[in-house]
């Protein structure tokens, strides 16, 4: 009835005669043009409210589902470096840390993931009577990732085993001295393995990267293998 009233008068009281000739069932039924129009005019008009209702409930479906299939974030982590090589006496682990981007796509049970960034990473090594060296890897990271939502939790979270790949590109390379030398390959291959837990938007997550890369490339044999503890915030 909105509608009726925001009509002139006379088209008001015209339309409630309609409505009134049709309650009482006469069987004079014979309106005029003008009456029918606007019955036709009011039906249009709960049509088009109900059409607008219809679409904003539709549009707020598919934005939480969107939210739910795609999420993407930012992620800090830090990592323990650790190296196996026959080259030197004995190597040591350092810590790290890394910045990135990262977007996951959900398909029930399943998922993937895309990350970013940029890492820095350490380690020593040593040689008898010559001494220790330390060594400051830095660069391009990105890596891909396939999961399973072991405990699924729905908003509250989940958690997630997964495997990957991951790409290093070292464009920053230096030492704290010159008593030992590698001859570093650049780029470094590596699988990943890992668990993580999601609570609410945050993503915690521990992974192992085994190297495949010899990152010596003259003839000795460095492969690394890195500890890496991550946190990200999901926007979506």
């Amino acid at each position: 009835m909105h509608f009726i009233m925001n009509l002139k008068n006379q088209k008001r009281a015209e339309l409630l005669i309609f409505f009134q000739k049709l309650n009482e069932n006469k069987s004079d039924k014979s309106f005029n043009l003008n009456q029918l129009s606007l019955f036709l005019w009011y039906q249009y008009q709960i049509y088009s409210v109900m059409k607008k209702i219809f679409l904003a409930a539709f549009l707020c479906i598919c934005v939480n589902g969107f939210a739910q299939l795609i999420q993407i974030g930012p992620q800090i982590s830090t990592n323990i470096t650790s190296v196996n090589t026959n080259n030197f006496s004995s190597d040591h682990t350092n810590t790290g840390i890394g910045f990135a981007a990262f977007a996951r796509v959900n398909l029930l049970l399943f998922y993937g993931q895309g990350e970013f960034g940029y890492s820095k990473s350490n380690f020593s090594v040593y040689q008898d009577g010559i001494g220790e060296t330390e060594f400051k890897l830095a660069g391009t990271d990105a890596s891909l990732i396939a999961g399973y939502k072991l405990i699924p939790l729905g908003k509250a979270g989940n958690v997630r085993l997964f495997v990957g790949y991951n790409w290093k590109n070292y464009s920053d390379i230096s030492k704290n001295n010159n008593l030992n030398s590698i001859a570093f390959e650049k780029n470094n291959h590596s699988i990943i393995g890992g668990v993580g837990v999601d609570v609410w938007k945050l993503t915690f997550d521990v992974r192992y990267l085994a190297g495949l890369t010899d990152i010596d490339s003259s003839n000795g044999e460095i492969k690394t293998g890195i500890t890496n503890f991550s946190l990200g915030f999901k926007f979506l």
